[in-house]
């Protein structure tokens, strides 16, 4: 634990950085168009340790949802988020200018995946009042009507990730991942 809260001057810029992008989502804003899955990629990239990377994910989050409100399939979306972030905290070494596009496809599928999945499980309150049938039918329903809202789920997640990236990698004493 105390290793969590060991923080030096490289990472405070990170954990300021993803603060910002995550309290980004207090903003009014289209649906799905938020930086919380630019936040879970580039907090595996910029932490030397997976469990700050978690914690600054995590916190920031529920900062904002305390703001938002909380939602029936929230441990769905935190799981797909640790996920990510676990996920490209393993490849931070591999993340570049050149393949953060596929990073960040990767990442909106895996969280369109997980999260959907959430919706079908727990049904969506709020948006429909609907529950799907608990059938391989209700699923694939879910799915196909969640599609709609990938293309602000990706692209946000590219407006929000290179210039994370980029700002990180322009500061001379913070050019390394990790």
């Amino acid at each position: 634990m105390n290793k969590l809260f060991k923080i030096t001057n490289k990472q405070i810029f990170p954990i300021m950085l993803i603060l910002i992008l995550a309290l980004a989502r207090l903003i009014p804003h289209p649906m799905n168009f938020t930086p919380v899955i630019a936040v879970a990629i580039m907090s595996g990239y910029f932490f030397k340790n997976i469990y700050l990377s978690f914690a600054t994910l995590i916190i920031s989050m529920l900062v904002a949802d305390l703001f938002i409100g909380f939602y029936e399939n929230m441990i769905f979306v935190y799981l797909s988020l640790l996920l990510i972030s676990f996920s490209f905290y393993k490849l931070s070494k591999k993340i570049n200018f050149k393949n953060l596009f596929i990073y960040g496809f990767a990442g909106s599928v895996i969280f369109f995946i997980f999260s959907n999945f959430g919706v079908w499980v727990l049904g969506s309150p709020g948006v429909s009042n609907l529950p799907y049938d608990k059938s391989l039918s209700g699923l694939i329903e879910c799915y196909v009507f969640a599609i709609p809202f990938f293309p602000n789920t990706f692209l946000s997640t590219l407006i929000f990730s290179y210039p994370a990236i980029y700002i990180y990698k322009s500061l001379p004493a913070w050019s390394s991942p990790r």
